[in-house]
């Protein structure tokens, strides 16, 4: 961990207000671009372990206004595809280094723009019909992993929640139940292989503020503000941190 300094918040207090925002009205994946923006300050492991209970913490704050919006059978489908991914993705984190998880969580950040805006060129249409219940649990464990690795489960299960083709609303309530679930589901594996720390924990206490103000952001700039505006600063977000992580990931 960096020292707590002044240096430490003007980066970590945004980019926590960007997840609040994200998680809170939107429902991408989007918030980990704040893990990644960390991991360009500090150990990636820090980096997801500072994070893990802010993002909790932001879940619990966006239960209440989406509460039983939800889709209960494909959360449950996502939930239940989830659990092996997290043992793969903890399974991953014992054997990765710093550069390892540099090059993963940059290259996922990548990945998710080229996807973003390929499917909103028309090149990844959404399925002409519902992705089925084995498709749901591929693409569970695939969120289950990606979640653990990098926070980054969001895309694997909006393929396929937007199959279903849900109102923004459910959709929105759907991503959160799903990964307020998988962030418990993460919580104790994180504990056992020491990305929480007393450092990490110190530092959430801090900034825990900038996410309950990101969440009450994100829950009203879901009623008030287009998605081409917040995505399209995302996408050059991502782009130039996971560039960034790439490279020192190479380096």
């Amino acid at each position: 961990m960096p020292p707590l300094d002044l240096s430490f918040f003007a980066i970590a207090g945004p980019a926590v207000v960007f997840a609040g925002i994200s998680k809170g009205g939107f429902g991408s994946g989007a918030a980990f671009a704040s893990a990644a923006i960390l991991a360009l300050v500090m150990e990636p492991g820090a980096a997801i372990g500072v994070m893990l209970p802010l993002l909790m913490l932001i879940d619990l704050a966006t239960l209440k206004p989406y509460w039983k919006r939800w889709n209960t059978h494909d959360a449950l489908v996502l939930i239940l595809g989830s659990l092996p991914g997290v043992v793969l993705g903890a399974a991953f984190y014992t054997v990765a280094d710093a550069d390892h998880l540099r090059l993963l969580i940059g290259g996922i950040a990548l990945l998710f723009v080229a996807w973003q805006i390929a499917g909103r060129a028309g090149k990844i249409p959404v399925a002409g019909r519902p992705i089925p219940l084995w498709g749901g649990l591929v693409a569970g464990l695939a969120a289950g992993f990606t979640s653990f690795v990098a926070h980054a489960g969001g895309p694997a299960a909006a393929v396929y929640l937007l199959s279903k083709r849900p109102g923004k609303t459910e959709f929105q309530a759907t991503t959160v139940i799903v990964f307020w679930a998988n962030n418990v589901l993460k919580a104790a594996p994180y504990g056992m292989l020491g990305i929480f720390t007393a450092e990490t924990l110190w530092a959430d206490l801090w900034l825990a503020p900038f996410a309950l103000f990101g969440t009450w952001l994100g829950v009203r700039a879901h009623f008030a503000i287009p998605e081409r505006v917040f995505f399209g600063l995302t996408y050059v977000l991502l782009t130039v941190t996971g560039a960034k992580l790439v490279w020192d990931g190479l380096t």
